[in-house]
């Protein structure tokens, strides 16, 4: 079995327009943009990387810390080195991760387990949370929600003040699919940007997955 994956090593939001998308959650995230070669972007939280923002159209990529770079499912990998974001990486600050959510119409929790070591934790008939151990005692690192709505890795970003941030994103041309709304995690809203990349806004989590942190 593979060493427990501890939390997440990077995001890649893959968009037609990568320079006018990494504006867009710069905006509404406050990150600091450096151009990267190839004519990708990389948004940064101080000194702490937030996302790299790519030409393509597969939307966002999740990146898992891991002993053995591999393709996983559902547009995700393992990748090796450091795990910048996650239950022992240090709490998240406004325009950080802070959880990911695996969408599916079919539960494959086994498939997950053997692949990143985790362990299945159910909450309700349709929502799971798994754990690692892989630094002690078993910590929140992920859900998986079964559902019909998209499909594929859910990512969430902190802000400090949800209602703030939602306004930016009409400001900025985005959308508010979901308004702010009180969910197990926290309290949320799912927004998404004018050419792509939508994702979940969670309102000043005290830890990775907000209230499943504690």
């Amino acid at each position: 079995m593979p060493v427990s994956s501890c939390g997440l090593r990077r995001l890649e939001l893959s968009v037609a327009e990568p320079e006018s998308s990494v504006d867009f959650f710069a905006g509404v995230l406050g990150w600091t943009v450096i151009s990267e070669p190839g004519g990708s972007f990389s948004g940064w939280v101080g000194d702490r990387l937030a996302a790299q923002v790519v030409a393509g159209d597969q939307g966002w990529r999740v990146f898992f810390g891991g002993d053995e770079p591999r393709e996983l499912k559902a547009n995700s990998s393992v990748d090796s080195g450091r795990v910048l974001h996650g239950p022992w990486a240090p709490p998240p600050r406004g325009g950080e991760p802070c959880w990911v959510e695996l969408m599916t119409e079919t539960a494959e929790d086994e498939y997950w387990a053997a692949e990143l070591g985790w362990e299945i934790k159910p909450e309700s008939e349709d929502f799971v949370l798994f754990t690692s151990a892989r630094h002690g005692e078993p910590r929140s690192v992920a859900g998986r929600l079964t559902t019909t709505r998209a499909q594929g890795w859910q990512t969430y970003f902190a802000v400090d003040d949800l209602a703030a941030a939602c306004a930016r994103v009409s400001e900025l041309d985005g959308r508010v699919l979901l308004e702010p709304t009180t969910v197990p995690t926290g309290l949320i809203a799912s927004v998404e940007g004018p050419h792509g990349g939508s994702c979940v806004l969670l309102e000043s989590p005290a830890g990775w997955g907000g209230t499943w942190s504690s």
